[in-house]
């Protein structure tokens, strides 16, 4: 897959359930799995803003000790859980920015809208969704 001018290999790396040590997200265990993530060539990483810990792990593992060039990140607006509105979008983006520290995400995906979680595009307002598109067109290369 071509991204930037970047060849992405297809297999990324998820971060929804990642190793527990005492009851919390084991840091150490994650940093060795995307320091061979990495060293095998691969460099799309998923997480999401609805994964407990997950983006203050991949701030921890990835986005504190490489440089953001060398790989590509993306999260998730989880819409069926306080989005209703355009500012409770805007706010679940930026505190995925500031959870990550990445700066920026390279995709940014409307996350597990199957089943009866579709109802988000019945009750949420036009201009939620319109964040999104927004947010495309104004960083089109990287949001």
């Amino acid at each position: 897959m071509s991204y930037l001018g970047e060849n992405i290999k297809k297999l990324g790396f998820g971060l929804m359930r990642l190793p527990q040590k005492d009851g919390a997200i084991d840091i150490e265990q994650v940093k060795i799995m995307v320091d061979k993530f990495l060293a095998a060539g691969f460099t799309y990483f998923d997480t999401a803003w609805a994964y407990p810990g997950s983006e203050e792990a991949i701030h921890k593992a990835l986005v504190e000790r490489y440089p953001r060039e060398k790989y590509q990140l993306a999260t998730k607006n989880a819409a069926w859980i306080n989005c209703k509105t355009k500012e409770e979008a805007i706010n679940q983006f930026e505190t995925s920015l500031k959870q990550t520290g990445a700066g920026y995400f390279d995709f940014y995906l409307l996350h597990n809208l199957g089943e009866s979680r579709t109802q988000f595009f019945d009750y949420c307002e036009p201009h939620t969704c319109d964040f999104n598109h927004e947010l495309g067109e104004q960083n089109s290369q990287r949001i």
